[in-house]
């Protein structure tokens, strides 16, 4: 089964989660399109997690850190 999440591109935001650029936008999207269709379903607290990741607010050591206590549910 496919399910779908929001993307808003003119408003940058995924399920509501705001993004301050495009291409950081569409670089998660891509993530978690590909990491859906493994089985992950996405929570907005859980894309807030990957953007900071990958706008580099938080460290791969605090990432691991979230995911082992699933903050991101």
């Amino acid at each position: 089964m496919f399910n779908t999440i929001e993307i808003d591109r003119r408003n940058l935001t995924i399920m509501g989660v705001k993004f301050s650029d495009l291409k950081t936008l569409e670089s998660t999207a891509n993530a978690l399109g590909s990491n859906m269709f493994e089985g992950f379903k996405p929570t907005p607290k859980g894309i807030e997690i990957i953007r900071d990741y990958v706008t580099g607010k938080i460290h791969l050591t605090e990432l691991v850190v979230l995911a082992k206590q699933k903050a991101y549910v």
